[in-house]
């Protein structure tokens, strides 16, 4: 298996996505510099976190005119995994691969703190592995993490099981002081209608050793990777 690890000027979470995915995953990951029209006949495609040349205009707004995008957008159409975190996500919504948009922090502030997800669907290879009994606990880092999207795109989400996180207390409810950003219905995360895009604000590699504190941001990636294997099949929503 064989991962590419988008690697823009700015971004500063590439590093450890490359890290999480052969130090801890055990599978072949590689940067790909933004000006490369290829990814180099990859099985998945991370887009990391960071803030792409300053966030400059919008967050990812930049970015998507990156040659790689081109590469992804093609790659993403022939049914490749690509999941975007934290400014990854960002730039997939800017690029039109995932419904929806990234705007400035209800609160106007930067937040970093730890925060608690749920798995909404495992109906999704970025999914299907996590256990339901109990939320994830992984750190967020951003400025820009609120979620909107319109009254219609958010009965689509619903529809076609797009909407894969949801921010959560320690009881699992989607309540407003569990919602770090203020997004739309506590959304931290949403794929396409193919299921085969995701994007999330949370940074699920920064919680994959012990060492940091927190594991469970690697069952997104172990869900990832069994999918890449062939371990999942996704059922048509509607």
């Amino acid at each position: 298996m064989k991962v590419a690890v988008l690697q823009f000027p700015g971004s500063n979470c590439d590093q450890d996505c490359v890290h999480v995915m052969k130090n801890v995953m055990g599978v072949d990951a590689h940067l790909v510099w933004h000006k490369s029209s290829e990814l180099g006949g990859v099985d998945a495609v991370l887009a990391p976190g960071g803030f792409s040349y300053g966030d400059y205009l919008r967050s990812g707004a930049i970015a998507l005119f990156s040659p790689v995008m081109g590469a992804v957008r093609e790659f993403a159409d022939q049914g490749g995994l690509v999941l975007g975190i934290c400014n990854g996500f960002q730039i997939l919504c800017e690029a039109g691969l995932l419904p929806g948009a990234m705007v400035r922090n209800r609160s106007m502030e930067f937040v970093c703190a730890p925060t608690l997800i749920q798995t909404q669907s495992l109906n999704s290879p970025f999914t299907f592995k996590t256990p339901t009994d109990r939320p994830a606990r992984i750190p967020v880092a951003h400025m820009d993490g609120c979620y909107v999207a319109e009254p219609h795109t958010l009965d689509e989400l619903k529809k076609h099981d797009q909407i894969l996180w949801k921010y959560v207390d320690n009881s699992g409810q989607c309540v407003p002081s569990a919602n770090p950003n203020g997004s739309v219905e506590n959304i931290a995360g949403v794929c396409n209608r193919e299921g085969n895009v995701a994007g999330l604000m949370p940074h699920p590699e920064r919680a994959c050793e012990p060492v940091l504190g927190m594991t469970d941001g690697k069952w997104i990636f172990e869900s990832l990777c069994a999918a890449v294997k062939g371990g999942f099949q996704r059922r048509s929503a509607a």
